[in-house]
């Protein structure tokens, strides 16, 4: 080796040292550099749990680089305690940056390594000319906190089903497992797809709550925590009488088949489903907003769908001015104790007026406050701002569906119209407090953009989540067990608002080590399932050893018993 390289070598080696000694890392003698290898969460209590008095609420990660304990038992890891509490973030940053990068590298090998010369060098083109106009909110997703310092796990509900069914979309339109944009898939919504067999509301609660403790799949140290909430059914037929407002994008966007067309559709799906107590008003919006029809009872439906048959598409988007007026229709024809919802359906491509992010989540946080509740469906492919549409429901006491089929319409506006339309809580907030005589760790699997500060679950003020009559709500986390874990795990408190009140209520629930089950159902099962599909999609960090082949395995075991979980387990089989 020449000079000039050697003396490279060592510097490089010299400053390599002193960023690890800048993390506050320290190696045995017995560790031996050669052994480094990915990051990867550490499970070790020194790691997941060091052992010290509770800190100051922290959102960040007890995260570490596995260079540090490759080959290390507990005993021998020589962890400098507290600089590693105290500089906790700059490993988990290291590694964090380091498993995105490897991941990012990983993935574009992967996708071109079987392509032909001209598939590699024109074949993803007209693809990404198809999205590439899409747009989605970045995700930070969570990583391991400890129960020692981090006790308390608090987050809004989330029903929202949209990226389920824009993840599918996209698979069937072309894209791999691997090539799915980043912020696409959020896992809470692949899970809240389905439905569950949870148990029923007691009495006078709003809901019945289901807790469940299995093995964990992907991560054979830890276990899996199921946490489902039920709210009772209620045909709509039977539901007080609704106030619907559609608010119809006709801008130029909106032209193609798998828009307005089947945007009309679904629309005159939900018509066939009203009655006589119930009243209609069109906006539709384009460069400027229009009042199509106001207060039509729903029983005449002839009426409502020749109006939305007769809409066509053209023009400049100018979103804000159509939710303007159609809450002013809304206020106007409002019912009192019954259920009044502005219903919005667009790709999400607002080009005029108030358009950014920021502009439509505080245009529509003051829109709520009017007792209007609203729910956003998605349509189309190439441009839909995923981003946008989902601050608009989360911000506007709403939920979101992304509709890329007749199915789906059907799915969302017909089979589960209740749950979609009918709001039964709202503000709905999880805490989840764990016992740290039983568990070291915990991670909560999806809800990246639905976290709170620990403080605002007592603060009516703060928005949650909706939840409506019929649905159901599952929550995921991986805990890593204390050998001698005491039999309290947590307990689970739950804030809910009536639809019409200020006022929160508070539930709690504690969880035992009986949740623990060898065999705990095909519910269970099923979930554990999408969730490790959703590792895999979302490119996470914490997929462990989460595959195709498990996905499968896993579906092939259990009684699929409706037609939804049957066709995931197809789209799995299709994205191998």
């Amino acid at each position: 080796m020449k000079k000039k390289q050697i003396i490279t070598l060592l510097v490089a080696m010299s400053l390599t040292a002193g960023s690890l000694s800048g993390c506050g890392i320290s190696f045995n003698k017995a560790e031996s550099p050669t052994a480094a290898t990915e990051p990867a969460a550490c499970y070790t209590e020194e790691a997941v749990c060091a052992d010290e008095a509770p800190a100051e609420e922290t959102t960040e990660d007890v995260y570490y680089p596995e260079e540090t304990y490759k080959d290390a038992t507990a005993e021998e890891a020589d962890w400098e305690t507290n600089d590693a509490c105290e500089t906790e973030e700059a490993p988990a940053m290291f590694a964090q940056a380091k498993s995105a990068n490897a991941a990012s590298k990983s993935r574009e090998e992967s996708k071109n390594s079987d392509k032909s010369y001209l598939d590699s060098i024109y074949g993803d083109e007209d693809r990404a000319d198809d999205f590439s106009n899409e747009e989605y909110s970045e995700l930070e997703e969570i990583g391991f906190k400890s129960a020692r310092r981090s006790p308390l796990s608090t987050f809004a509900a989330d029903v929202d089903t949209a990226s389920y069914s824009n993840m599918r979309r996209m698979l069937y339109d072309g894209y791999t497992i691997d090539e799915l944009p980043e912020g696409s898939v959020r896992i809470e919504e692949l899970i809240n797809y389905f439905d569950y067999s949870y148990k029923n509301p007691k009495g006078n609660e709003p809901f019945g709550v289901t807790t469940v403790l299995g093995d964990c799949p992907w991560n054979d140290r830890a276990k899996l925590l199921s946490i489902g909430l039920k709210t009772e059914d209620i045909d709509f037929a039977d539901t007080p009488s609704s106030n619907l407002v559609f608010l119809i994008d006709v801008s130029g966007s909106m032209f193609s088949e798998d828009k307005l067309p089947l945007l009309q559709d679904a629309f005159c799906m939900l018509t066939d489903e009203l009655s006589e107590k119930d009243r209609v008003s069109i906006v539709t919006y384009a460069g400027s907003d229009s009042v199509v029809l106001k207060g039509a009872k729903g029983s005449e439906q002839h009426k409502i769908k020749n109006a939305i048959n007769d809409l066509e598409a053209g023009g400049s988007t100018n979103g804000s001015a159509g939710i303007k007026t159609a809450y002013e229709l809304a206020q106007k024809y409002f019912i009192k104790g019954g259920n009044n919802r502005v219903i919005l359906a667009t790709d999400g491509d607002l080009n005029v007026g108030l358009s950014s992010v920021d502009e439509l989540e505080r245009l529509i946080s003051k829109k709520k406050e009017s007792g209007v509740f609203l729910s956003v469906l998605g349509f189309g492919t190439g441009n839909i701002k995923d981003n946008r549409m989902e601050t608009l429901a989360d911000k506007g006491n709403g939920n979101y569906a992304y509709i890329d089929s007749h199915r789906e319409a059907k799915k969302v506006l017909v089979k589960e119209l209740s749950a979609n339309l009918l709001t039964v809580c709202k503000d709905v907030k999880f805490q989840v407090e764990f016992n740290e005589d039983a568990v070291k760790g915990y991670r909560l699997i999806g809800y990246s953009n639905r976290v709170m500060a620990n403080k605002d679950f007592n603060d009516d003020t703060k928005d949650g989540g909706e939840i409506g009559a019929g649905h159901t709500v599952t929550a995921l986390y991986e805990l890593i067990l204390k050998n001698d874990a005491a039999d309290d795990l947590l307990d689970l408190n739950i804030r809910f608002k009536r639809p019409s009140a200020d006022k929160s209520e508070l539930l709690t629930y504690p969880v035992t080590m009986d949740s623990y089950k060898k065999n705990p159902g095909d519910d269970f099962y099923f979930q554990s399932a999408v969730a490790e599909f959703g590792l895999i999609a979302s490119h996470s960090e914490y997929a462990e050893d989460a595959s195709l082949d498990d996905v499968e395995d896993i579906l092939d075991s259990i009684d699929l018993d409706d037609e939804y979980k049957e066709e995931f387990r197809e789209m799995v089989y299709y994205c191998r």
